[in-house]
């Protein structure tokens, strides 16, 4: 069989090309070989002629998951492509001969707009209309059967539960088994891609060279809400608005090409996968129809961002488990070794005295320890607990609960918020605070959240709960750590707490007053007594003149009211500083 590189230049062959034209285009089939191959294992074809799938082949690969409405077979009609489109009027941006993929909203309403939309698919020549139910309408709508059927339109069902993207990928797998790819049409775009992806700045490169080859603009979006990349600046006015549809897209779960308008502008915008989820979402403002050489460049670009973050998400996956061994030697008590370790890595670790941040919340801490960032310098005695969560490297991450070693002594230096984005809440709307002017509040702005994939949002941390330690050098961290995680476990739901110099427990207080305000025994005698004694029945029950069970009565309800077991080590030692001078 041919190699790729020999059937494009087989393709090349009668063209008259000018000094050093041959050695670009050569680089180029090495580049698109790469290319297809990345594209193939990812699932995504880049394609040559789009008008030989059938919607019979198309059914017959995804079985009940694409059906005709009817019931009957489904007819053997070619179709060019799988477009989503929400638009009363999609029709200005097919080609005709697409497979039209809708919730519904386009088709809700009087049967008149139902028809007259039918009517304007049929006009435009559009293969078949897909319905996908669950998202925007449970059932059929009444009326658009019929609607279909007298227009000649094929309409298809999508059941509840079966994404856009599973139709797309079979609509391209189909495609991939067909031929190969036709490469020629844009060697020299293709070539610029190929130079912008080899530079140091890399996103920016391809995102500019995307927005220059198409005479428009260009944004990349990441999922998980890291600045924006765009092209040119001066039309970085709508990106708080792209923002916006990004979140809404990526909440839908439809993995498929959107197109929506912004101003009365188009807006095509297309997911970035990193196997099947969404790392991102690349914009795209042409302010013409996009060609076929067109999405064909927009594939090409899609399969290099999705290479850049499936790179960056494993940059970050290692330097968390890296960061976390050190941490772990710490924790430990191996000091030396850990700050060895560190500097063979390439960590900072703090010079002086370190605090400790115990998160406990989710099945991801590190994203709620994120949330937590502005509420830690708000309610808590240190202003600049959020930077120094930002720049720190030491977490470990193990269950329910991360743990942070944070410089005690930082300066206060962060991030500019005026390069982060919006936040946005589970709607897709902004957020209040410093997030809906541009900035980001409450949230985690570098590369060190290798625990949490990029798609995960960071909703209100409802459930979570934080203790920070007060400073201590790292080789106390051993003999503090299991007392904050102790209370890290104790506290109540969205409760943050900052342990105070010279008090081991904050929780001492409480303790000592509902022993107190026990009134039918001194249950505060009782407890001192056991804990002197070392939890000896004889000696305390002597010592306070009582039977061996009436001391063991009284213990029950003193457990009972303290919620915490006396005999911990911890929670002795915490009880028997505080009242031994009662």
């Amino acid at each position: 069989m041919a190699s790729l590189g020999e059937c494009v230049l087989d393709q090349c062959h009668g063209i008259k090309l000018l000094p050093g034209q041959r050695t670009r285009i050569g680089c180029s089939i090495q580049f698109f070989g790469f290319l297809v191959q990345t594209a193939h294992m990812m699932g995504i074809t880049i394609r040559r002629d789009i008008n030989v799938i059938s919607l019979a082949q198309l059914h017959n690969q995804l079985g009940n998951d694409l059906r005709p409405v009817s019931g009957a077979t489904v007819a053997r009609r070619k179709i060019s492509g799988v477009h989503i489109s929400e638009l009363e009027d999609p029709t200005p941006y097919l080609e005709g001969g697409e497979l039209l993929l809708t919730t519904g909203i386009p088709v809700a309403g009087p049967a008149l707009k139902m028809e007259a939309y039918v009517q304007r698919l049929v006009a435009r020549g559009v293969g078949a209309l897909g319905l996908g139910l669950g998202a925007g309408v449970d059932e059929v709508p009444h009326g658009l059967a019929e609607a279909c059927q007298a227009a000649g339109l094929e309409l298809l069902i999508i059941p509840t539960g079966t994404p856009f993207m599973a139709v797309s990928r079979a609509y391209w797998d189909l495609v991939g088994k067909e031929g190969q790819a036709d490469l020629t049409a844009s060697l020299g775009t293709q070539t610029a891609l190929a130079q912008a992806a080899a530079q140091p700045d890399a996103l920016a490169s391809v995102i500019k060279a995307l927005a220059q080859a198409l005479g428009g603009w260009a944004a990349y979006l990441p999922a998980d809400n890291a600045a924006a990349t765009f092209w040119p600046e001066s039309n970085r006015a709508i990106l708080g608005q792209l923002w916006v549809e990004a979140s809404r897209l990526d909440m839908a779960a439809t993995h498929s090409a959107s197109t929506f308008q912004i101003h009365g502008t188009d807006v095509v915008e297309y997911p970035v996968l990193v196997g099947r989820r969404a790392a991102g979402f690349l914009a795209i403002g042409a302010g013409r129809k996009l060609t076929r050489a067109d999405r064909q460049v927009i594939l090409t670009v899609c399969v290099l961002l999705s290479l850049k973050a499936a790179q960056a998400q494993e940059k970050d996956e290692m330097a968390a488990a890296l960061g976390s061994a050190v941490t772990k030697l710490f924790l430990a008590g191996y000091v030396e070794a850990g700050r060895a370790q560190a500097a063979d890595l390439g960590f900072t670790v703090p010079p002086g005295p370190v605090r400790v941040l115990v998160v406990r919340g989710s099945d991801d801490p590190t994203a709620d320890a994120r949330a937590l960032e502005g509420r830690l310098s708000r309610e808590t005695g240190w202003t600049v607990a959020g930077a120094a969560v930002q720049d720190s490297r030491l977490l470990h991450v193990e269950g329910n609960l991360a743990c942070w070693l944070l410089d005690a002594e930082h300066d206060g230096g962060t991030t500019d918020p005026a390069e982060t984005p919006p936040s946005f809440n589970r709607w897709g709307t902004e957020g209040s605070g410093a997030g809906a002017q541009g900035g980001r509040s409450e949230s985690y702005t570098s590369g060190k959240q290798g625990h949490r994939h990029p798609t995960e949002r960071c909703s209100p941390a409802t459930d979570v709960a934080a203790v920070l330690s007060r400073p201590m050098s790292l080789g106390r961290v051993r003999e503090e750590i299991g007392e904050l995680t102790a209370l890290a476990r104790r506290l109540e739901p969205h409760q943050i707490v900052e342990v105070a110099a010279g008090q081991l427990d904050p929780r001492v207080q409480e303790w000592v007053s509902a022993l107190r305000g026990y009134t039918r025994a001194d249950l505060v005698s009782t407890v001192r007594a056991y804990l002197q004694h070392r939890g000896q029945w004889e000696g305390a029950a002597r010592q306070l003149g009582v039977h061996r069970n009436s001391l063991r009565h009284r213990m029950g309800i003193a457990t009972a009211l303290l919620h915490a077991d006396p005999d911990d080590p911890d929670v002795a030692a915490n009880l028997w500083l505080a009242l031994r001078s009662e």
